[in-house]
C-alpha cells in the first residue's frame, strides 16, 4: 500500500504511564481492519491516538489528508478530526430519546461542514432503528444501545469509523443479534472501519485485514485468511480457538435434512442450514480443534466432511502433548490440532496427502458470513 490517497498511515510511538507503544502500520480506505491482541496490549490506546484523544509522538493521515505531523508541529484536535467513534459502552445520552441522539452526531456534522453523505433514512434502515426513534435510552437492549450508538457516529458524516470492543459488554445471543448489523456496515458502507476486538470468533467474521498486537508493538498484519494460517502466531491468537477462514459457494439448500451445502473449488461441504441464498459466497471459520487428519478416506463414518488435502507444515510444542498440520485442500488450507503421537504413529509429513474431517455441527456459526461482492 504506497497510494497516500488510498490508505491510512499511522506511527506512534511513545509512553503513557507505564504503558509503551511503538506501532506503524498502513490500512486501505474501505473495508474493516481489525486490531487484534490480548487485553492491555495496547488496541484501545491506538484508536485514541487515532482520535485525538491521546497524544504520542508519531504522525497519522487518513485518505492523504494529515491529522498529525509531528515533523511539522501539526496535531488536529479531536473534534477537529472527522472521526465516528463507537465504545465499548454504548453512551447515549440519557435525556434525550434515540431521534435526538442519532441527530446530535447529525448536527455535530453540520457544525464541521459535513457532506452528508450517509442520509439519515438509510443509516436508520441499515441498523433496523426504525421502530426505537421514539425510546428512550433506557428502554433500549444492550444490542438495541449499540446500533443506535453506531448509527450516531454515522450521521456525523466521518471519513473513518472508529470501533472499540463494541461487542464486549454483550451476551452471547445480545452479539448474535447485532453481527449482522454489523456485516450490514461492512457490504454497505464505503468509509473505512478500525475494529478492536480481542475476540477471533469476531475478527474472522468481520475483519478483511489484520493487525496483530501484543504489547504495544506489531507482531504481523495482512489479510484475515493469511494471518489465521500462519501456525507461527499461534501463542498470540491463542490455540483453543485458533483456526482458519475459507470461502465457500453455497449450491444447495437440504431441506429434507436442514442442511446447507457448499463448494469449495470443487469439494462439497455440509453444514447445519444458514439462510443465505444458492449461488452466494460465505465465509466460514474452522477451528484447528475440529479438524481430524487420516492418512485413508474413510468409509462408514458420521462425519459428512471428509476433504482431500496434502501437509504443507507441521509445527510441534516441545513439552507438551500437542502438534499443528497445515492442510492446502486447494483455493484455501485447514488447520488441524493433533497429538504429537497421532503425528508419529500416522507417519504424517510435508507433502503427505490426507484427509481432513470436520463434523457439520462444529462449524463456528458466530464466524459464518455472506460475503460482500463489493464495498462501494
Amino acid at each position: 500500500m504506497t497510494d497516500g490517497a488510498a490508505t491510512i498511515d499511522a506511527k506512534f510511538a511513545g509512553t503513557l504511564g507505564s504503558f509503551s507503544l511503538d506501532l506503524a502500520f498502513e490500512a486501505p480506505m474501505r473495508g474493516i481492519t481489525a486490531l487484534f491482541g490480548p487485553s492491555g496490549c495496547g488496541k484501545t490506546t491506538v484508536l485514541r491516538c487515532m482520535a485525538g484523544l491521546n497524544r504520542l509522538p508519531g504522525r497519522l493521515s487518513v485518505g492523504g489528508e494529515a491529522w498529525q505531523d509531528d515533523a511539522q508541529g501539526m496535531f488536529r484536535k479531536p473534534h477537529q478530526r472527522p472521526i465516528g467513534y463507537v465504545f465499548q459502552e454504548a453512551s447515549l445520552f440519557p435525556h434525550l430519546s434515540v431521534r435526538r441522539n442519532l441527530f446530535y452526531g447529525s448536527r455535530r456534522a453540520e457544525r464541521n461542514g459535513g457532506r452528508g453523505v450517509l442520509a439519515s433514512q438509510d443509516v436508520i434502515d441499515l441498523l433496523g432503528i426504525g421502530h426505537l426513534l421514539d425510546r428512550a435510552p433506557t428502554a433500549l437492549s444492550g444490542g438495541e444501545r449499540q446500533r443506535v450508538a453506531v448509527g450516531r457516529a454515522l450521521l456525523s458524516q466521518p471519513r473513518l469509523l472508529l470501533m472499540d470492543e463494541p461487542l464486549s459488554g454483550l451476551d452471547r445471543m445480545t452479539k448474535e443479534e447485532i453481527l449482522p448489523y454489523l456485516e450490514a456496515l461492512h457490504n454497505s458502507l464505503s468509509i473505512p472501519i478500525i475494529y478492536v476486538s480481542h475476540d477471533i470468533g469476531e475478527v474472522a467474521r468481520l475483519a478483511d485485514r489484520v493487525i496483530l498486537l501484543s504489547a504495544g508493538r506489531r507482531v504481523a498484519d495482512g489479510p484475515v485468511t493469511d494471518i489465521l494460517e500462519r501456525l507461527d502466531l499461534q501463542p498470540a491468537t491463542g490455540r483453543f480457538e485458533a483456526g482458519v477462514v475459507l470461502t465457500a459457494r453455497v449450491v444447495e439448500q437440504d431441506a429434507a435434512y436442514s442442511l446447507t451445502r457448499l463448494d469449495h473449488h470443487g469439494q462439497s461441504i455440509a453444514l447445519p442450514f444458514v439462510d443465505i441464498g444458492v449461488g452466494e459466497e460465505v465465509r466460514l471459520r474452522i477451528r484447528a480443534r475440529d479438524v481430524s487428519l487420516a492418512t485413508r478416506k474413510p468409509e462408514g463414518i458420521s462425519i459428512r466432511n471428509v476433504l482431500s488435502g496434502t501437509i504443507v507444515e507441521i509445527v510441534e510444542e516441545p513439552r507438551t502433548a500437542f502438534a499443528e498440520a497445515l492442510v492446502d485442500i486447494g483455493g484455501g488450507r485447514l488447520r488441524a490440532r493433533l497429538t504429537r503421537e497421532a503425528v508419529s504413529d500416522l507417519g504424517l509429513e510435508v507433502g503427505m496427502p490426507v484427509f481432513a474431517l470436520i463434523k457439520s455441527i462444529s462449524f463456528d456459526r458466530r464466524s459464518l458470513s455472506a460475503v460482500a461482492t463489493d464495498i462501494d
